[in-house]
């Protein structure tokens, strides 16, 4: 008979995702096995150390979710949800799954909403895919009022079912270029996260390259053309003194900061992950 306990069905799952080439193949052995059982993976880790034991139909279950993995599937897809700072976002085909380093970047906004002088300051996410950045700022700046715009139908799916409870948070299906005219001159903060690898540039992750949205992807010949849409629209968007925030590709820091002073922005700066990536700039409206 096959060993289903926890430990040896963690232990196969693992060596499975390994051999494909997964990145983190423990993490997710255990957190499949935490999605099937309907486990957090602490709970997991436990019960591979009490020695418990999987029902065959589970272990059956376990086996199709680590197949799908093993493809490179992201996880999140499998899953059907992605951690974003203290949310749980439902993600799937259609839509850029959120990445922890987008945690760090939203806190320049959330900083900025925390200490904007309004007593309902204006944030706006331009191209906000999931929602996750624009629902971090709504919930964790619950005076201010915060709108998104996405332009891809099935991205905007996703984010309408993650934003839905959120009152202070308005969705429109609109391209970053032109959205909330009616805003123009009022926001204390714009930021996006918007698509900037380069047309000929191919993602090296099979997870990026096969399941993300192209549309989430590609900006241009050089990456940087809804840059350019974005510095336009967010200097219409803000008050004067207002912040706009970009996260972008470690590469991207010093042609950015170019757009932005060509176009009048003061105070371009580029800020480093915790991985010492350059990751987001920033710049002040005049």
């Amino acid at each position: 008979m096959p060993d289903t306990s926890f430990a040896a069905l963690v232990r196969a799952a693992a060596q499975r995702l390994a051999d494909a080439g997964v990145t983190d193949p423990l993490v997710d052995a255990e957190l499949l096995v935490g999605h099937v059982r309907g486990l957090r993976r602490g709970e997991v880790q436990a019960a591979v150390v009490r020695g418990d034991v999987m029902s065959d139909a589970d272990a059956e279950r376990l086996d199709a979710l680590v197949t799908r993995r093993e493809s490179r599937e992201p996880l999140q897809h499998i899953t059907g949800t992605a951690p974003f700072r203290h949310l749980e976002l439902a993600v799937g085909p259609g839509v850029f799954v959120p990445r922890p380093e987008t945690e760090m970047v939203v806190q320049h906004a959330i900083d900025a909403l925390l200490h904007a002088p309004d007593p309902q300051p204006i944030g706006i996410d331009l191209g906000t895919g999931s929602g996750a950045i624009a629902l971090a700022m709504a919930t964790e700046v619950p005076h201010a009022r915060i709108y998104a715009a996405e332009l891809s139908p099935e991205a905007h799916a996703w984010a309408s079912r993650n934003t839905a409870d959120a009152e202070n948070l308005t969705l429109v299906l609109a391209d970053m270029a032109d959205a909330f005219p009616e805003l123009a001159g009022a926001a204390s903060v714009v930021i996006s996260n918007p698509p900037y690898v380069p047309d000929a540039a191919i993602p090296r992750d099979p997870e990026v390259r096969l399941f993300d949205p192209a549309m989430a992807l590609y900006g241009g010949e050089d990456g940087l053309d809804l840059v350019r849409a974005l510095s336009t629209n967010a200097l219409r968007l803000l008050r004067p003194g207002g912040l706009l925030v970009i996260e972008h590709g470690e590469l991207q820091g010093a042609e950015i900061r170019g757009i932005l002073e060509r176009d009048g922005w003061r105070a371009a700066a580029t800020h480093r992950d915790l991985t010492l990536r350059d990751r987001a700039t920033t710049a002040i409206r005049p």
